[in-house]
């Protein structure tokens, strides 16, 4: 994942540089098939459970096993993907697992865009001994592995949501750290930053009004694609028994709960996995489209 520095040199450039970048990806097939799929899922995310008014943990042992409609076994409209071991609906189970997924995600790449990038920026700007030393953090940080960090921050109590966000982001920041340390490296010498300097702006009011709203935007369109990849991690985790846990749904744990009924209740497994499939598709056809339409207006295609 490489950025490309911008060829603009003002703050007021790179807003409509980055206005350029989003309506050419808007453009693009591949955005629209991905927003749409990515915008049913939420809204069905968003209503569908408050609507049915099923509680995605209330055990129905009468109901239990029940395979979905389009199976031609069961004309439970009730339950319209089936129902779990224990009765639960799998369609609300999988929508609100979703909605847990998604959300942790989220959280995640901004705890990691939040830590990488100010660091990033540090020690771009200031270099020398500080950013040394930020570089050395970012080196140990990437020796070790997510799944590593994971057992031994979230294996030793019982993991709970800030706490999962935090070790996903703080085990992905060096990649930004790194990105905005060598972007920030080259626009330190613009010569609008040097007109601050002059003027007499302080090195944190070059910073924060000048470098960061001309560099995020384009950190920003990579971090979509980050979003599915904090969801897999998150997915694995609950797989693992180191994620949410039960009876809170989310994709980890229901796909975990499904493997011992693979062969004779094989939607319990396959429910959440094809919503999770949808919505890192969607995710990842967006994320495209923005990187191809940042590279290409960075290089002068339009």
């Amino acid at each position: 994942m490489s950025i490309t520095s911008s060829h603009s040199s003002t703050p007021l450039a790179s807003r409509s540089l980055a206005r350029r970048v989003f309506d050419r990806a808007v453009a693009s097939p591949g955005f629209r098939v991905g927003a749409a799929i990515f915008l049913a899922l939420m809204l069905a995310t968003a209503l569908y459970p408050e609507l049915s008014a099923i509680d995605p943990t209330k055990m129905d042992v009468k109901a239990r096993l029940l395979p979905p409609l389009f199976t031609g076994t069961n004309w439970n409209w009730g339950h319209p993907l089936g129902t779990d071991q224990i009765g639960r609906d799998m369609l609300v189970r999988s929508l609100v697992g979703l909605r847990y997924s998604f959300l942790i995600g989220m959280a995640s790449v901004i705890v990691m865009l939040i830590v990488g990038c100010a660091l990033g920026t540090v020690a771009g700007y200031f270099g020398g001994r500080t950013d040394a030393v930020i570089m050395r953090l970012t080196d140990a940080q990437l020796s070790i592995p997510m799944i590593i960090l994971a057992i031994a921050v979230l294996g030793v109590s019982r993991p709970t949501i800030p706490a999962i966000v935090l070790v996903l982001g703080m085990s992905n920041w060096p990649v930004y750290a790194r990105m905005m340390r060598s972007i920030v490296m080259t626009e330190r010498q613009r010569e609008f930053v040097r007109a601050a300097k002059i003027g007499g702006s302080t090195d944190l009011r070059i910073i924060v009004t000048l470098l960061l709203p001309l560099l995020l935007p384009s950190v920003l369109f990579s971090s979509v694609l980050d979003v599915a990849r904090m969801m897999i991690f998150e997915s694995t985790l609950g797989f693992l028994g180191l994620g949410v846990q039960p009876p809170t749904p989310t994709f980890g744990n229901i796909i975990a709960d499904g493997r011992k009924y693979l062969l004779n209740a094989w939607w319990i497994a396959t429910m959440p996995g094809l919503f999770l499939g949808l919505t890192l598709t969607s995710i990842n056809l967006m994320g495209a489209a923005l990187e191809r339409a940042r590279d290409t207006v960075h290089a002068g295609g339009e």
